[in-house]
């Protein structure tokens, strides 16, 4: 993804130097700013593809921030961070986070989740159905389009590539690692809490009562799967 529009979001100056440096001599176009506030400005006035989010900055914190870009903007989203529980990544993750990355981190292994937040829907929209339409859910895959219960829903990019995949192969139990290698990436497969976590929100947005999920069913043990009621 040369030429990817980049934005390092992080309020220590020699941070933003050295990923700036590194990301430009990776052929990426990179921006920087110093904190939340700056970077929802600069994203008003510029397109970017993906943002490296710092979790620890003074004024408008990382979460904070996470939250107002995911609200305005289709872009990726990675969390940097020196914390490393689980309810840390999962809280970052409902904040509309795609990915999580704790320091300290290799430029190899940054570049790797780079890769992913970038990669595009790993069904081209011609390889699977073109729309989807159930009781109170329509999808349309080519436009990228969802309405449930007769209202627009707004997916994130790896929420919709969630859902294009499982609605892809209905009715059949996917492996956690074989959903979290096909949407993020082949680099993933141990992550399952990226699962719960956007599961769970795929659930709150599409389904009548996410508490008694009627399209997207849990398979003990093994994954999850898109059940579409036969006729």
């Amino acid at each position: 993804m040369s030429g990817a529009r980049i934005l390092v979001v992080d309020d220590d100056l020699q941070i933003r130097r050295v990923m700036r440096k590194m990301l430009t001599s990776q052929g990426y176009a990179v921006n920087d700013v110093r904190s939340g506030e700056e970077a929802l400005d600069r994203l008003r006035h510029d397109r970017h593809d993906l943002v490296l989010l710092d979790m620890a900055m003074p004024g408008m914190g990382g979460l904070e921030a996470c939250r107002a870009i995911r609200s305005g903007w289709d872009v990726a989203i990675i969390i940097l961070s020196v914390r490393d529980l689980e309810k840390d990544k999962i809280t970052a993750l409902d904040a509309g986070a795609d990915d999580y990355i704790t320091k300290p981190f290799s430029m190899q292994e940054l570049l790797a989740r780079i890769r992913a937040g970038l990669r595009r829907s790993p069904l081209a929209p011609e390889a699977s159905q073109p729309a989807l339409h159930l009781d109170n859910l329509e999808v349309n895959f080519t436009a990228r389009r969802v309405i449930a219960g007769g209202n627009p829903v707004r997916l994130t990019r790896k929420e919709f590539d969630l859902l294009q995949y499982l609605a892809s192969n209905p009715n059949t139990p996917i492996p956690h690692r074989k959903l979290l290698q096909t949407v993020w990436g082949p680099d993933y497969g141990n992550e399952i809490v990226y699962l719960r976590v956007f599961i769970n929100q795929l659930r709150k947005k599409i389904e009548p009562d996410p508490a008694k999920p009627r399209y997207i069913l849990t398979e003990p043990c093994v994954g999850y799967q898109f059940r579409i009621p036969h006729k």
